[in-house]
């Protein structure tokens, strides 16, 4: 069970590096602003860390990338985009020198699924030992081999981890041990231009802004890190299986709106279609409760915010507002997160009026501004029983499920 990190805690950062390529992915841009999972990978990386534990986010980004990802990064308020280098270590530097909280975290932006105990576990180790290095037990067996492919050793895996990120540090002891690193490095490889000797040492120095992570500058310069609990979920995506096995996501959603007769009108509005009532149905906008259940059911199928967020009934903008053309809004909003519809559900609940003919217009309105089949619309009527509040006639609930697909 995760438990929540309290607010008395030192302030954390995020370092999310996005300034790689991803060339083993096989794409022509960087892997992580692909379409991928409904959005993108950096997105979905960036949403990982956006909850309060996590005090502020450091992005590191190529020049080529940099306007791309700080558009992304616009939706995330405590974000803030740095140049990467030529290397990872090179980009965790950089962005080590912009970052202001106690603690860092630091994670490969092509490793979306992270969850927050993970993330959480992270920086109470970090709280506890000084570091925390999220890795897994290692199942497989793992051997040394030659250039030549030739075995001529194996470790015993009880001894073993693979190493995953976040990788968790205070925030002056990580930066001072990059300092040195860079430093090192730079000695070495002005030793070598004046025609000194090299030696195994000076070899291994030239090479520290090769480190493929930062548990190793870590253990270098300052000290043995401590390791942390990783999750199997938290895959990094590299090659194009590991992005092919999401190219068929689905999301489902859930909506429901009630709203209640009153109105001095006499007709009420269903996905768009005016149907005879002796009163309208109450509301800020047209009362079109059918409209708004579908709406609910979108945005939290696309893990967005429910129908109150984008259309306040505090706002004169929405009075007497088509609920149609506010669909039509939802559906772009949806779009913009990657999905579209693949199908829905209506289940109408109401003593009145009878609606029975008009159901195949409510299916087609629907099915129009969806842009779906009409027999990817389910829509059905009943009543209440005479029980409850709409079976008294007093007003009408809908409830829609939605099912959402990858646009990729």
């Amino acid at each position: 069970m995760s438990h929540p990190i309290p607010r008395q805690s030192p302030t954390v950062c995020a370092v999310i590096c996005a300034a790689g390529k991803g060339q083993r992915a096989g794409f022509d841009k960087n892997k992580l602003l692909v379409p991928f999972n409904g959005s993108n990978a950096l997105t979905q990386t960036l949403s990982a860390f956006d909850f309060p534990a996590i005090d502020e986010m450091i992005v590191t980004a190529s020049a080529e990338d940099f306007e791309e990802i700080s558009a992304i990064c616009a939706n995330f308020p405590n974000a803030k985009v740095v140049l990467g280098g030529k290397t990872r270590s090179h980009s965790v530097y950089n962005a080590l020198q912009a970052a202001t909280a106690k603690i860092v975290l630091i994670h490969d932006g092509a490793r979306p699924f992270v969850p927050r105990n993970v993330i959480e576990g992270c920086i109470r180790s970090v709280e506890t030992y000084g570091s925390g290095i999220c890795a897994l037990p290692c199942t497989d067996t793992v051997a040394v081999k030659t250039t030549t492919n030739e075995i001529i050793r194996v470790p015993d895996r009880n001894f073993l981890v693979c190493v995953q990120t976040p990788q968790g540090f205070y925030l002056e002891e990580i930066k001072q041990a990059y300092e040195q690193a860079f430093a090192a490095g730079k000695r070495c490889v002005i030793s070598h231009e004046n025609g000194l000797k090299k030696s195994p040492k000076c070899i291994q120095m030239r090479a520290a802004a090769q480190y493929t992570d930062d548990s190793s500058v870590y253990n270098d310069f300052v000290r043995s890190p401590m390791l942390c609990e990783g999750a199997e979920e938290n895959v990094k995506l590299t090659y194009p299986s590991d992005f092919a096995q999401f190219a068929k996501v689905e999301r489902i959603g859930f909506g429901i709106d009630t709203h209640a007769f009153g109105k001095l009108q006499d007709y009420i509005v269903l996905a768009g279609v005016k149907i005879p009532s002796d009163s309208g149905l109450i509301a800020h906008s047209d009362g079109d409760v059918l409209v708004h259940a579908v709406m609910d059911a979108l945005l939290s199928a696309a893990g967005l915010k429910d129908i109150g967020h984008y259309f306040p009934d505090t706002d004169e903008k929405w009075h007497h507002a088509d609920s149609m053309m506010m669909l039509a809004q939802v559906i772009e909003l949806i779009r913009a997160q990657g999905f579209g519809v693949k199908n829905i559900s209506v289940a109408i609940q109401a003593e009145k009026p009878r609606m029975k003919k008009y159901i195949d217009e409510m299916k087609s309105s629907l099915a129009n501004a969806l842009q779906i089949p009409t027999t990817a619309v389910g829509l059905g009527a009943g009543t209440n029983e005479g029980l409850g509040y709409v079976g008294e006639g007093k007003g009408i609930t809908v409830h829609a499920y939605v099912l959402l697909r990858a646009l990729s």
